[in-house]
């Protein structure tokens, strides 16, 4: 499986700007084949600061998420919202094990 985990930092209020398209992305790529896991969280003490958490079944389905056609519409959203910073990585990983 891959894990994409990481931030991205947006200009004052960008995250406010980009709601509608954040939920449009998250239903959409949600339904995708291969996606595991999905999800973006605004940062309790920093409110400009969005941390991302995505898991897929292998590298194919996450190569097929970035060509949707959903996540042009998501990058441009993006670019709206002003990034400053994007700190995101891809780690290979197992199944996991409950705490």
């Amino acid at each position: 499986m891959i894990l994409i985990a990481g931030t991205v930092r947006v200009a004052a209020g960008g995250l406010d700007k980009v709601r509608d398209a954040m939920e449009t992305v998250l239903s959409a790529t949600r339904a995708e084949d291969g996606c595991i896991q999905y999800a973006y969280a605004r940062d309790v003490l920093d409110p400009d600061l969005m941390h991302v958490s995505e898991l897929w079944r292998d590298m194919d389905a996450l190569k097929a998420h970035g060509a949707a056609p959903h996540m042009k519409i998501w990058g441009s959203a993006m670019r709206e919202a002003g990034i400053l910073e994007r700190d995101l990585k891809w780690y290979e990983v197992g199944e996991g094990t409950p705490l």
